[in-house]
């Protein structure tokens, strides 16, 4: 029997059964003879933060010969936690961050998958950590580490990832109790017995077996030899012409657009792209790739057609469903939170009329009507057919205010491409790379637009400087740092001083 209590920590995040979890640990605990203590400090919300269940177990033979029972504390500390278990990559990352996983005393449990916090979806740039760097991070933090794909392995049965987190718990060995205590406190609970059993055991086998090692970054995909009909055969042929560094990036970015608009519209992707392509001396073709993706980005912009053609996906359904878990046979409400501007509203309309609308202030207060909130429900006819006869008028795309801006835009984007590429190779892909901060609508795309119209007003006076290209990858970076521009203007103000 140990002679000091146990002390295990959790990090799971909301809709996992991490209480569930704690009363399953805390019924075996006690089946076989200890005293358990148990304390929670919750999350905000399902994923901007864990819920953190911090136990401890000491045998009550051993404080009946004491004669007292023994002090546990209400929170983990640093440095005397036996295992640390996370139910998601980062929340393992940032156990580490606090101390807890002791090189000579801890035993780390972590699942190899990322379920990303709302602070790393809204970020203006990328906001994840990379799960490589994150790997490689916990690898050796612990007396010994067990990682594997714990959605992956509740997703082979059906069950929550609480019952995975128990079977790896319990084939780690870091508690004394036998493997029937497990199964029976599973049992006892009486919730989904046999799917929670199955994942169980699996996980229990993972984890004896030490975990297992996170798959490989699959290979860029080879380039097919045909196309899915012979009228697009010729795109891709063209492809097959890029340089191979460009070629992979190249054909997404030609699915992209032919998914977006049509063909045309796609070949027109490519034409640009091999405009640019004309004028790369590289080897490795670094403008090249970096125009084929930013290229298909931009082209794809984000206007309300486009929106209401993604809402209304099959697909996109599937995956809701499939998300929250629905059954087969399960009914299921999907509402879409929508609010339109005016400019959002003129950007829709035929050029001419949408110019109209903006230079007009009777039109502009008349359509503020239609711009407060609007909860369209798409799992209804009547929503549904709204925003697929919205995302049908994509056919008239061209002739829209918004595509006619963008399409200025890009035009002079590429234009500036190709006049820095002979003398200015490195500061020409960075401005390649530029198109990174005009994404999203509506707000989000006017502040991404400022940004890069600050940036772009630079160029003459970074193309004078040695470090033209440093500079403006610093600036991206700055940009990308915080909505309100502070960075941005401290690193541009420091550009004009200098």
């Amino acid at each position: 029997m140990a002679e000091r209590t146990i002390k295990l920590s959790v990090a799971a995040l909301g809709g996992q059964g991490g209480g569930v979890l704690t009363d399953w640990l805390i019924a075996i605990a006690e089946a076989n003879g200890y005293i358990v203590q148990s304390t929670s400090v919750p999350g905000v919300a399902q994923r901007t933060g864990a819920t953190i269940y911090y136990l401890e177990f000491f045998p009550r033979e051993q404080a009946t010969r004491a004669g007292r029972e023994p002090i546990m504390a209400l929170m983990p500390v640093a440095g005397d936690v036996d295992c640390v278990v996370a139910s998601e990559l980062a929340e393992a990352g940032r156990a580490v961050q606090r101390g807890l996983v002791n090189p000579e005393r801890t035993t780390l449990i972590a699942s190899t998958h990322r379920t990303y916090a709302i602070a790393e979806k809204s970020a203006m740039g990328d906001g994840a950590p990379h799960t490589a760097e994150l790997l490689d991070l916990l690898r050796g933090q612990g007396q010994r580490t067990i990682l594997f794909d714990m959605e992956a392995a509740a997703e082979r049965h059906h069950s929550l990832i609480s019952a995975v987190l128990l079977g790896a718990i319990c084939g780690a060995g870091v508690l004394p109790f036998p493997r029937g205590s497990f199964e029976e406190a599973i049992r006892a609970g009486g919730l989904a017995v046999k799917t929670n059993l199955a994942a169980f055991g699996d996980a229990l086998e993972i984890a004896q077996r030490g975990g297992e090692s996170p798959p490989q970054p699959a290979a860029a995909a080879a380039i097919p030899e045909r196309a899915q009909t012979p009228a697009l055969q010729p795109l891709l042929e063209r492809i097959r012409r890029l340089p191979p560094a460009a070629r992979a990036t190249a054909l997404e970015g030609a699915r992209r657009c032919l998914d977006y608009q049509d063909a045309r519209y796609a070949a027109l992707y490519l034409e640009r792209l091999e405009a640019i392509v004309a004028l790369d001396r590289d080897p490795e073709a670094a403008l090249s790739e970096a125009t084929a993706r930013a290229l298909a980005l931009w082209m794809s912009f984000e206007d309300t057609l486009r929106v209401a053609q993604l809402k209304t996906r099959g697909t996109r359904l599937e995956r809701v469903r499939s998300e929250v878990r629905a059954d087969a046979g399960q009914l299921l409400d999907v509402t879409e939170f929508m609010k339109p501007r005016i400019e959002e509203i003129a950007g829709t309309l035929p050029a001419g009329m949408g110019r109209r609308v903006l230079a007009s202030a009777r039109l502009r207060a008349w359509l503020s009507r239609f711009t407060g909130g609007r909860q369209i429900h798409t799992t209804h006819v009547g929503g549904f057919v709204l925003l697929y006869l919205l995302g049908a008028l994509r056919r008239f795309r061209r002739g829209t205010l918004r595509y006619q801006e963008e399409d200025a835009r890009i035009r002079a984007w590429l234009a500036r491409i190709a006049e820095l590429a002979p003398a200015h190779y490195a500061l020409a892909v960075e401005v390649a790379r530029l198109q990174r901060l005009v994404k999203g609508y509506g707000e989000t795309h006017e502040r991404g637009w400022r940004n890069f119209s600050a940036l772009v007003g630079e160029l003459d006076r970074l193309a004078a400087r040695s470090d033209g290209a440093d500079t403006l990858a610093r600036l991206q970076a700055a940009a990308l740092a915080d909505e309100e521009g502070t960075a941005l203007r401290r690193e541009l103000a420091a550009l004009a001083a200098g």
